[in-house]
Protein backbone atom coordinates (compact mmCIF):
# COMPACT_ATOMS: atom_id res chain seq x y z
CA UNK A 1 0.00 0.00 0.00
CA UNK A 2 1.16 3.49 -0.89
CA UNK A 3 2.08 6.00 1.82
CA UNK A 4 -0.16 9.24 2.06
CA UNK A 5 2.22 11.26 0.08
CA UNK A 6 2.50 8.84 -2.68
CA UNK A 7 -1.71 8.63 -2.45
CA UNK A 8 -1.68 12.68 -3.29
CA UNK A 9 0.67 12.35 -5.91
CA UNK A 10 -1.14 9.34 -7.28
CA UNK A 11 -4.82 11.40 -7.09
CA UNK A 12 -3.30 14.58 -8.88
CA UNK A 13 -3.50 17.93 -7.97
CA UNK A 14 -7.36 18.57 -7.63
CA UNK A 15 -9.37 21.24 -9.12
CA UNK A 16 -9.42 24.39 -7.30
CA UNK A 17 -13.04 26.43 -7.32
CA UNK A 18 -13.39 29.68 -4.58
CA UNK A 19 -17.23 31.40 -4.50
CA UNK A 20 -19.58 33.67 -2.34
CA UNK A 21 -22.02 31.96 0.32
CA UNK A 22 -25.25 32.19 -0.67
CA UNK A 23 -28.66 32.21 0.48
CA UNK A 24 -32.25 31.54 -0.35
CA UNK A 25 -35.08 34.14 1.18
CA UNK A 26 -38.42 33.01 1.85
CA UNK A 27 -41.38 36.03 2.03
CA UNK A 28 -41.98 35.66 4.91
CA UNK A 29 -38.41 36.63 6.07
CA UNK A 30 -36.94 33.27 6.86
CA UNK A 31 -33.55 33.13 5.04
CA UNK A 32 -31.61 29.70 4.69
CA UNK A 33 -27.85 30.21 4.33
CA UNK A 34 -25.56 28.24 2.43
CA UNK A 35 -21.41 27.36 2.03
CA UNK A 36 -21.59 24.57 -0.13
CA UNK A 37 -20.69 24.73 -3.66
CA UNK A 38 -23.98 22.31 -4.44
CA UNK A 39 -27.31 21.82 -2.61
CA UNK A 40 -30.56 20.08 -3.23
CA UNK A 41 -33.83 21.67 -2.93
CA UNK A 42 -37.18 19.67 -2.74
CA UNK A 43 -39.31 18.33 0.20
CA UNK A 44 -37.82 14.86 1.04
CA UNK A 45 -35.85 14.78 4.37
CA UNK A 46 -32.35 14.41 2.09
CA UNK A 47 -32.42 17.51 0.57
CA UNK A 48 -29.78 20.46 1.96
CA UNK A 49 -32.69 22.35 1.56
CA UNK A 50 -36.66 21.30 2.54
CA UNK A 51 -39.54 22.60 1.13
CA UNK A 52 -42.73 21.23 2.91
CA UNK A 53 -45.01 22.17 0.04
CA UNK A 54 -47.69 19.68 -1.89
CA UNK A 55 -46.22 21.66 -5.03
CA UNK A 56 -42.69 20.91 -4.05
CA UNK A 57 -41.12 17.47 -5.42
CA UNK A 58 -39.08 15.66 -3.64
CA UNK A 59 -36.26 15.74 -5.11
CA UNK A 60 -37.14 19.36 -7.64
CA UNK A 61 -34.09 20.77 -8.04
CA UNK A 62 -30.79 21.75 -7.68
CA UNK A 63 -28.07 24.69 -6.87
CA UNK A 64 -24.48 24.31 -8.21
CA UNK A 65 -21.94 26.76 -8.28
CA UNK A 66 -20.09 26.45 -11.88
CA UNK A 67 -17.23 28.70 -13.08
CA UNK A 68 -19.76 30.34 -15.19
CA UNK A 69 -21.99 31.09 -12.12
CA UNK A 70 -24.65 29.88 -10.11
CA UNK A 71 -26.96 27.57 -11.74
CA UNK A 72 -30.29 26.34 -10.35
CA UNK A 73 -31.29 23.26 -12.46
CA UNK A 74 -34.64 21.62 -12.21
CA UNK A 75 -34.82 17.59 -11.72
CA UNK A 76 -37.61 16.29 -13.12
CA UNK A 77 -40.10 17.81 -10.78
CA UNK A 78 -44.06 17.80 -11.24
CA UNK A 79 -44.43 21.24 -10.76
CA UNK A 80 -41.75 22.82 -12.51
CA UNK A 81 -39.00 25.58 -11.78
CA UNK A 82 -39.42 29.35 -12.71
CA UNK A 83 -36.85 31.93 -12.90
CA UNK A 84 -37.99 35.46 -12.69
CA UNK A 85 -41.24 34.39 -13.94
CA UNK A 86 -39.99 32.13 -16.80
CA UNK A 87 -40.22 28.52 -16.69
CA UNK A 88 -36.97 26.78 -17.39
CA UNK A 89 -35.23 23.58 -17.39
CA UNK A 90 -31.97 25.32 -15.85
CA UNK A 91 -30.71 28.63 -15.77
CA UNK A 92 -27.99 30.93 -13.72
CA UNK A 93 -29.38 33.32 -10.84
CA UNK A 94 -27.80 36.68 -9.48
CA UNK A 95 -28.44 38.16 -6.21
CA UNK A 96 -32.00 38.88 -6.22
CA UNK A 97 -33.43 36.64 -8.43
CA UNK A 98 -36.41 35.15 -7.20
CA UNK A 99 -36.79 31.89 -7.92
CA UNK A 100 -40.82 29.45 -8.20
CA UNK A 101 -39.90 25.83 -6.96
CA UNK A 102 -43.59 24.75 -7.57
CA UNK A 103 -45.59 27.73 -6.11
CA UNK A 104 -43.01 28.31 -3.41
CA UNK A 105 -40.83 31.40 -4.51
CA UNK A 106 -37.63 32.06 -2.85
CA UNK A 107 -34.76 34.80 -3.42
CA UNK A 108 -31.49 34.25 -3.99
CA UNK A 109 -28.95 35.97 -2.62
CA UNK A 110 -24.99 36.63 -1.89
CA UNK A 111 -22.91 36.73 1.33
CA UNK A 112 -19.60 38.28 2.06
CA UNK A 113 -18.10 35.25 3.07
CA UNK A 114 -15.94 33.27 0.53
CA UNK A 115 -15.71 29.83 0.30
CA UNK A 116 -13.09 27.52 -1.45
CA UNK A 117 -13.51 24.04 -2.28
CA UNK A 118 -11.47 21.60 -3.99
CA UNK A 119 -12.40 18.80 -6.96
CA UNK A 120 -10.33 15.31 -7.46
CA UNK A 121 -9.87 15.18 -10.79
CA UNK A 122 -10.58 11.44 -10.65
CA UNK A 123 -13.24 9.61 -10.10
CA UNK A 124 -12.41 6.90 -7.48
CA UNK A 125 -10.64 6.96 -4.30
CA UNK A 126 -9.59 3.85 -3.12
CA UNK A 127 -12.64 1.33 -3.56
CA UNK A 128 -15.34 4.37 -3.76
CA UNK A 129 -15.80 5.55 -7.62
CA UNK A 130 -17.96 8.05 -8.99
CA UNK A 131 -17.34 11.02 -11.60
CA UNK A 132 -20.55 13.56 -10.24
CA UNK A 133 -19.17 17.01 -8.81
CA UNK A 134 -20.32 15.70 -4.88
CA UNK A 135 -18.07 12.79 -5.08
CA UNK A 136 -14.65 13.69 -6.57
CA UNK A 137 -15.21 16.99 -3.75
CA UNK A 138 -15.36 13.93 -1.16
CA UNK A 139 -12.31 12.17 -3.14
CA UNK A 140 -9.94 15.67 -2.57
CA UNK A 141 -11.66 15.78 1.25
CA UNK A 142 -10.48 12.93 2.19
CA UNK A 143 -7.13 12.38 0.33
CA UNK A 144 -6.23 15.44 2.40
CA UNK A 145 -7.48 14.34 6.19
CA UNK A 146 -6.71 10.51 5.35
CA UNK A 147 -3.11 11.08 6.62
CA UNK A 148 -4.23 13.02 9.57
CA UNK A 149 -4.71 11.63 12.66
CA UNK A 150 -7.99 14.06 13.06
CA UNK A 151 -11.86 12.16 14.24
CA UNK A 152 -14.15 12.06 11.22
CA UNK A 153 -17.63 11.96 11.48
CA UNK A 154 -19.42 10.19 8.26
CA UNK A 155 -23.35 10.69 7.58
CA UNK A 156 -25.34 9.68 4.71
CA UNK A 157 -28.52 7.13 4.31
CA UNK A 158 -28.11 3.23 4.25
CA UNK A 159 -26.28 1.89 1.16
CA UNK A 160 -24.44 5.39 0.57
CA UNK A 161 -20.92 3.68 1.06
CA UNK A 162 -20.16 5.07 4.85
CA UNK A 163 -17.74 2.09 5.87
CA UNK A 164 -16.09 2.05 2.42
CA UNK A 165 -15.43 5.58 3.18
CA UNK A 166 -14.14 4.89 6.60
CA UNK A 167 -11.87 1.76 5.41
CA UNK A 168 -10.32 3.74 2.63
CA UNK A 169 -9.32 6.86 5.26
CA UNK A 170 -8.15 3.88 7.48
CA UNK A 171 -5.66 2.88 4.24
CA UNK A 172 -4.49 6.05 3.50
CA UNK A 173 -3.45 7.02 6.55
CA UNK A 174 -0.30 6.46 8.50
CA UNK A 175 -2.01 3.73 10.71
CA UNK A 176 -2.64 1.68 8.00
CA UNK A 177 -0.15 -1.21 9.21
CA UNK A 178 -2.33 -1.00 12.33
CA UNK A 179 -6.03 -2.65 13.09
CA UNK A 180 -8.83 -1.79 11.73
CA UNK A 181 -11.82 -2.92 14.15
CA UNK A 182 -15.57 -2.06 13.58
CA UNK A 183 -18.03 -2.16 16.14
CA UNK A 184 -21.46 -1.23 15.26
CA UNK A 185 -23.71 0.43 18.08
CA UNK A 186 -26.94 -0.85 16.60
CA UNK A 187 -25.99 -4.58 16.98
CA UNK A 188 -25.12 -4.85 20.57
CA UNK A 189 -27.46 -4.58 22.97
CA UNK A 190 -27.73 -1.29 25.20
CA UNK A 191 -26.85 -3.04 28.37
CA UNK A 192 -23.51 -4.06 26.77
CA UNK A 193 -21.75 -1.21 24.78
CA UNK A 194 -20.00 -0.46 27.98
CA UNK A 195 -18.38 -3.67 27.91
CA UNK A 196 -17.71 -3.87 24.14
CA UNK A 197 -15.98 -0.70 23.62
CA UNK A 198 -13.80 -0.24 27.16
CA UNK A 199 -14.00 -3.98 27.76
CA UNK A 200 -14.18 -5.27 31.87
CA UNK A 201 -13.06 -7.26 34.28
CA UNK A 202 -13.57 -10.17 35.72
CA UNK A 203 -16.53 -10.12 38.05
CA UNK A 204 -18.00 -7.07 36.49
CA UNK A 205 -21.69 -8.67 35.84
CA UNK A 206 -22.63 -11.57 35.94
CA UNK A 207 -21.06 -13.71 33.17
CA UNK A 208 -17.78 -11.84 33.63
CA UNK A 209 -15.83 -14.74 34.15
CA UNK A 210 -12.55 -13.29 32.67
CA UNK A 211 -11.19 -10.05 31.97
CA UNK A 212 -11.79 -8.88 28.30
CA UNK A 213 -10.55 -6.31 26.28
CA UNK A 214 -12.79 -3.30 23.87
CA UNK A 215 -12.43 -2.28 20.92
CA UNK A 216 -10.66 0.73 22.18
CA UNK A 217 -7.91 -1.64 23.21
CA UNK A 218 -7.87 -3.76 20.03
CA UNK A 219 -7.46 -1.23 17.94
CA UNK A 220 -4.88 1.01 19.65
CA UNK A 221 -2.62 1.86 17.07
CA UNK A 222 -5.07 1.33 14.24
CA UNK A 223 -8.30 3.07 13.15
CA UNK A 224 -11.80 2.40 15.13
CA UNK A 225 -14.93 2.56 12.99
CA UNK A 226 -17.77 3.02 15.44
CA UNK A 227 -21.14 2.52 12.45
CA UNK A 228 -24.25 4.18 13.93
CA UNK A 229 -23.14 6.53 16.28
CA UNK A 230 -26.64 8.04 16.42
CA UNK A 231 -27.99 4.94 18.95
CA UNK A 232 -25.36 5.21 21.32
CA UNK A 233 -27.22 5.68 24.83
CA UNK A 234 -27.04 9.10 25.98
CA UNK A 235 -25.80 7.92 29.24
CA UNK A 236 -22.66 6.60 27.66
CA UNK A 237 -21.90 9.93 25.56
CA UNK A 238 -20.38 11.43 28.08
CA UNK A 239 -17.43 8.70 28.46
CA UNK A 240 -16.92 8.17 25.17
CA UNK A 241 -16.70 11.62 25.27
CA UNK A 242 -13.94 11.07 28.17
CA UNK A 243 -12.28 8.54 26.18
CA UNK A 244 -11.99 10.54 22.93
CA UNK A 245 -10.27 13.64 25.11
CA UNK A 246 -7.94 11.89 26.99
CA UNK A 247 -7.18 8.71 24.86
CA UNK A 248 -7.72 6.79 28.31
CA UNK A 249 -10.15 3.98 29.04
CA UNK A 250 -11.66 2.32 32.15
CA UNK A 251 -12.50 -1.15 31.79
CA UNK A 252 -16.49 -1.87 33.67
CA UNK A 253 -15.48 -2.77 37.21
CA UNK A 254 -12.20 -1.68 36.99
CA UNK A 255 -10.44 1.52 39.12
CA UNK A 256 -7.73 1.93 37.11
CA UNK A 257 -7.61 3.50 33.35
CA UNK A 258 -5.65 2.00 30.40
CA UNK A 259 -3.72 4.18 27.67
CA UNK A 260 -5.26 3.72 23.79
CA UNK A 261 -3.76 5.50 20.79
CA UNK A 262 -6.86 5.24 18.47
CA UNK A 263 -8.27 7.02 15.18
CA UNK A 264 -11.75 7.19 15.27
CA UNK A 265 -14.11 7.53 12.73
CA UNK A 266 -17.89 7.32 13.43
CA UNK A 267 -20.66 7.23 11.64
CA UNK A 268 -24.25 7.65 10.93
CA UNK A 269 -27.28 7.50 8.62
CA UNK A 270 -28.93 10.24 11.12
CA UNK A 271 -28.03 14.21 11.19
CA UNK A 272 -26.68 14.46 14.28
CA UNK A 273 -26.82 17.86 14.01
CA UNK A 274 -30.72 17.72 14.10
CA UNK A 275 -30.57 15.02 16.89
CA UNK A 276 -28.40 17.49 18.68
CA UNK A 277 -30.92 20.07 18.36
CA UNK A 278 -33.74 17.85 19.50
CA UNK A 279 -31.71 16.87 22.64
CA UNK A 280 -30.90 13.24 21.58
CA UNK A 281 -27.23 13.49 21.52
CA UNK A 282 -24.49 15.78 22.98
CA UNK A 283 -23.64 18.57 21.22
CA UNK A 284 -20.05 18.89 22.64
CA UNK A 285 -19.37 14.51 21.54
CA UNK A 286 -20.91 16.10 18.42
CA UNK A 287 -18.33 18.67 18.02
CA UNK A 288 -15.68 16.51 19.00
CA UNK A 289 -16.74 13.51 16.88
CA UNK A 290 -17.27 15.75 13.81
CA UNK A 291 -13.79 17.61 13.35
CA UNK A 292 -14.16 16.48 9.69
CA UNK A 293 -17.49 16.40 8.55
CA UNK A 294 -18.06 13.65 5.32
CA UNK A 295 -21.78 13.64 3.91
CA UNK A 296 -22.75 11.02 1.38
CA UNK A 297 -25.31 11.93 -1.08
CA UNK A 298 -27.91 9.48 -1.67
CA UNK A 299 -27.57 7.82 -5.07
CA UNK A 300 -31.06 9.81 -6.53
CA UNK A 301 -29.06 12.69 -6.17
CA UNK A 302 -25.88 11.63 -8.46
CA UNK A 303 -27.39 9.75 -11.40
CA UNK A 304 -24.47 10.67 -13.65
CA UNK A 305 -22.58 7.78 -11.45
CA UNK A 306 -24.85 5.39 -12.22
CA UNK A 307 -23.46 3.92 -15.54
CA UNK A 308 -20.09 4.12 -13.92
CA UNK A 309 -21.43 1.90 -11.47
CA UNK A 310 -23.13 -0.27 -13.15
CA UNK A 311 -20.08 -1.35 -15.06
CA UNK A 312 -17.77 -2.19 -12.22
CA UNK A 313 -20.80 -4.35 -11.03
CA UNK A 314 -21.00 -5.76 -13.74
CA UNK A 315 -17.18 -6.22 -14.17
CA UNK A 316 -17.18 -7.49 -10.49
CA UNK A 317 -19.84 -10.03 -11.03
CA UNK A 318 -17.39 -11.15 -13.97
CA UNK A 319 -20.03 -9.76 -16.97
CA UNK A 320 -18.47 -7.49 -18.62
CA UNK A 321 -19.62 -8.79 -22.31
CA UNK A 322 -23.36 -8.04 -20.91
CA UNK A 323 -24.74 -4.45 -22.57
CA UNK A 324 -26.75 -2.09 -21.13
CA UNK A 325 -29.59 -0.66 -23.59
CA UNK A 326 -29.39 3.28 -23.36
CA UNK A 327 -33.43 3.33 -22.35
CA UNK A 328 -32.55 0.51 -19.48
CA UNK A 329 -29.79 3.65 -18.35
CA UNK A 330 -31.89 5.81 -18.70
CA UNK A 331 -34.32 3.90 -16.49
CA UNK A 332 -31.91 3.05 -13.93
CA UNK A 333 -31.01 6.98 -13.69
CA UNK A 334 -34.39 8.04 -13.13
CA UNK A 335 -35.64 5.14 -10.51
CA UNK A 336 -35.02 6.93 -6.80
CA UNK A 337 -32.90 3.94 -5.32
CA UNK A 338 -34.01 4.47 -1.81
CA UNK A 339 -31.15 1.52 -0.84
CA UNK A 340 -28.49 3.40 -2.61
CA UNK A 341 -25.55 1.87 -3.83
CA UNK A 342 -26.00 -1.58 -1.95
CA UNK A 343 -29.22 -1.73 -4.25
CA UNK A 344 -27.72 -0.62 -7.25
CA UNK A 345 -25.42 -3.51 -6.13
CA UNK A 346 -27.82 -6.42 -5.73
CA UNK A 347 -29.87 -5.12 -8.30
CA UNK A 348 -26.95 -5.58 -11.16
CA UNK A 349 -25.79 -9.17 -9.60
CA UNK A 350 -29.66 -10.44 -9.90
CA UNK A 351 -30.10 -8.97 -13.66
CA UNK A 352 -26.94 -10.60 -14.80
CA UNK A 353 -28.18 -14.37 -13.28
CA UNK A 354 -31.41 -13.54 -14.80
CA UNK A 355 -30.48 -11.63 -17.99
CA UNK A 356 -31.08 -12.92 -21.58
CA UNK A 357 -29.22 -12.61 -25.00
CA UNK A 358 -26.44 -10.67 -22.83
CA UNK A 359 -28.68 -7.83 -21.82
CA UNK A 360 -29.46 -6.01 -18.58
CA UNK A 361 -32.77 -4.99 -18.27
CA UNK A 362 -35.03 -3.61 -15.51
CA UNK A 363 -37.94 -5.85 -16.37
CA UNK A 364 -36.10 -8.58 -14.62
CA UNK A 365 -37.07 -6.52 -11.48
CA UNK A 366 -40.38 -5.01 -11.92
CA UNK A 367 -42.08 -6.13 -8.33
CA UNK A 368 -38.74 -3.81 -6.66
CA UNK A 369 -40.83 -0.95 -8.46
CA UNK A 370 -38.03 0.14 -10.67
CA UNK A 371 -40.93 2.32 -12.11
CA UNK A 372 -44.23 3.30 -10.26
CA UNK A 373 -45.82 1.38 -12.94
CA UNK A 374 -44.13 -1.74 -12.25
CA UNK A 375 -45.75 -2.02 -9.02
CA UNK A 376 -48.35 -4.82 -8.88
CA UNK A 377 -50.76 -3.05 -6.70
CA UNK A 378 -53.52 -5.71 -6.98
CA UNK A 379 -51.25 -8.84 -5.15
CA UNK A 380 -52.67 -10.39 -2.17
CA UNK A 381 -49.40 -9.67 0.07
CA UNK A 382 -46.76 -7.13 -0.28
CA UNK A 383 -43.43 -8.97 -0.94
CA UNK A 384 -40.10 -8.19 0.40
CA UNK A 385 -36.53 -8.35 -0.39
CA UNK A 386 -34.29 -10.65 2.70
CA UNK A 387 -31.33 -9.81 0.70
CA UNK A 388 -31.41 -6.04 1.91
CA UNK A 389 -30.68 -4.62 5.44
CA UNK A 390 -33.62 -4.57 7.16
CA UNK A 391 -33.74 -0.91 7.25
CA UNK A 392 -33.94 -1.01 3.68
CA UNK A 393 -36.45 -3.81 3.18
CA UNK A 394 -38.73 -1.83 5.92
CA UNK A 395 -38.59 1.32 3.73
CA UNK A 396 -39.34 -0.60 0.57
CA UNK A 397 -42.08 -2.47 2.32
CA UNK A 398 -43.76 0.71 3.71
CA UNK A 399 -43.34 2.03 0.22
CA UNK A 400 -45.68 -0.47 -1.24
CA UNK A 401 -48.13 -0.40 1.30
CA UNK A 402 -48.74 3.14 0.96
CA UNK A 403 -48.73 2.67 -2.89
CA UNK A 404 -51.28 0.09 -3.11
CA UNK A 405 -53.42 1.41 -0.13
CA UNK A 406 -53.97 5.23 -1.65
CA UNK A 407 -54.45 3.35 -5.29
CA UNK A 408 -57.27 1.31 -4.15
CA UNK A 409 -58.42 4.18 -2.24
CA UNK A 410 -58.35 6.99 -5.17
CA UNK A 411 -60.41 4.20 -7.33
CA UNK A 412 -63.03 3.84 -4.47
CA UNK A 413 -63.37 7.63 -4.18
CA UNK A 414 -63.54 7.31 -8.23
CA UNK A 415 -60.17 9.57 -8.47
CA UNK A 416 -61.43 12.63 -5.90
CA UNK A 417 -58.53 13.03 -3.66
CA UNK A 418 -60.82 15.19 -1.21
CA UNK A 419 -63.04 12.11 -0.66
CA UNK A 420 -59.86 9.61 -0.31
CA UNK A 421 -58.30 11.66 2.18
CA UNK A 422 -61.68 11.62 3.81
CA UNK A 423 -61.96 8.24 3.86
CA UNK A 424 -58.50 7.47 4.61
CA UNK A 425 -58.79 10.05 7.73
CA UNK A 426 -56.41 12.21 6.77
CA UNK A 427 -56.03 16.12 5.90
CA UNK A 428 -56.27 16.25 2.13
CA UNK A 429 -52.83 18.39 1.72
CA UNK A 430 -51.11 15.56 3.71
CA UNK A 431 -52.48 12.76 1.25
CA UNK A 432 -51.77 15.50 -1.64
CA UNK A 433 -48.11 15.21 -0.62
CA UNK A 434 -47.80 11.43 -0.30
CA UNK A 435 -49.40 11.66 -3.75
CA UNK A 436 -46.52 13.59 -4.80
CA UNK A 437 -44.20 11.24 -3.04
CA UNK A 438 -45.15 8.37 -4.39
CA UNK A 439 -45.86 9.59 -7.71
CA UNK A 440 -49.09 8.65 -8.29
CA UNK A 441 -51.23 10.55 -10.68
CA UNK A 442 -55.07 11.74 -10.54
CA UNK A 443 -57.83 13.21 -12.63
CA UNK A 444 -57.16 16.31 -10.95
CA UNK A 445 -53.67 16.23 -12.12
CA UNK A 446 -52.44 18.20 -14.91
CA UNK A 447 -51.66 15.84 -18.07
Amino acid sequence: MSGPQETQAALGSPEDLAFSAYHFAERDGTVHRFEARLIHIGSSPECDLVLDHPTVSRLHARLEFELDGYRVTDLRSKNGLRISGVRVRDGYVQSGTEVLFGEVPLRFGLEGRRVEVQLARETSFDQLIGASSQMREIFALLARVAPSDATILIEGASGTGKELVAEAIHRHSNRRAGPWVVFDCSAVAPDLIESELFGHVRGAFTGAITDRKGVFEAASGGTLFIDEIGELPAELQPKLLRVLESGQVRPVGSTETRETSVRVVAATNRTLAQEVEEGRFRDDLYYRLAVIHVRLPPLSQRPEDIPLLVSHFLQEAGAQDVSVSFETMGRLQLHPWSGNVRELKNYVERAVLLSERGRLETQHLSNRGLDPGDMDTSREDLAFDTQLPFKDAKARLIDAFERRYWTERLEAAQGNVSEAARQGGIHRKSLEYLLKKLDLRTPEDPP
